[in-house]
């Protein structure tokens, strides 16, 4: 067990997942500076060492809604409720990556945005040019954030979560390590929140139908839209296109440079590259089940 988390060391291509909660103050839903901070500089760091590093950043609707004194999103029907949560999106995204950029400059790092929708993946033309997209940040040393466009996505073209887009991430661009931070300390027999007989899981060295099924009615916090069930299918979507996957508590942002240490941090996912695995045909069933 001790020797793959020593081989997270080696690990080149990586892909970092922040949540909502993870970077908004709860009273408020503001965004959380020093903790935005932090991250930037555990990632800018992570480039100085050599490695590429890929962030997914949810926040947008949040900082939108902040930005426009909504504290929830009311609305007469299910329609107007969308625009509203787009309008938000729209306000916010761009504030997100104000944020980002000033930060990042003070590091000397450069970010980049990409957004996308389910149709980024399942489209092959779409697909190939934003492989190419991400490929060419990557050499230019460019950190992509990524966010699905909440400003388009509807029920129909949408991921859905921030989870498996950052699975969807890494698949795309063959990364070799995904870190999913959350509110939780990674993967529980039960929910620890509720049961406080639940065991912590360290690792999962196969992603059996038993693992997949504790998953099944968790949710997460009320600021973000994954619980347990979505990083669950994050985790399949990582290690059957060949990469680590790692649910680590982003209590501490810090996390982030003792996973890289190899220290035993979160819950370990272990690869298992599936030859026979289609990331268009799985991503296109995503709402289908």
């Amino acid at each position: 067990m001790s020797d793959l988390r020593e081989l997270i060391r080696d690990k080149k291509r990586i892909v970092v997942k922040i949540g909502s909660s993870s970077l908004t103050h709860k009273e408020t839903g503001d965004i959380d500076y020093i903790r935005m901070e932090k991250l930037v500089r555990e990632l800018s760091d992570i480039r100085n060492q050599g490695k590429e590093v890929i962030l997914v950043s949810s926040g947008a609707i949040a900082a939108g809604k902040n930005a426009m004194h909504l504290k929830e999103i009311q609305a007469e029907s299910q329609a107007e409720a969308m625009a509203v949560k787009q309008a938000c999106s729209a306000v916010g995204q761009a504030r997100l990556m104000m944020t980002y950029q000033r930060l990042f400059s003070e590091y000397n790092q450069i970010a980049g945005q990409i957004l996308m929708t389910k149709n980024t993946i399942v489209d092959n033309l779409n697909r190939y040019n934003a492989h190419n997209t991400f490929s060419q940040l990557l050499k230019f040393g460019v950190i992509p954030i990524v966010n699905e466009n909440d400003t388009i996505a509807t029920y129909e073209i949408e991921i859905g979560d921030n989870d498996t887009l950052s699975a969807i991430v890494a698949a795309l661009v063959g990364a070799d390590l995904l870190i999913l931070l959350s509110d939780i300390d990674g993967l529980y027999t039960d929910d620890p929140r509720k049961n406080p007989e639940a065991e912590f899981v360290e690792q999962v060295d196969e992603l059996t139908d038993e693992y997949l099924d504790m998953g099944k009615g968790s949710t997460g916090s009320s600021v973000g839209t994954g619980g347990m069930n979505t990083k669950l299918i994050a985790a399949e979507i990582a290690t059957r296109s060949g990469a680590d996957m790692i649910i680590a508590n982003s209590r501490d942002i810090g996390v982030l440079h003792m996973i890289l240490a190899g220290e035993h941090e979160g819950t370990l996912f272990v690869a298992h590259e599936d030859e026979n695995f289609d990331l268009p045909d799985f991503v296109q069933n995503l709402h289908n089940d």
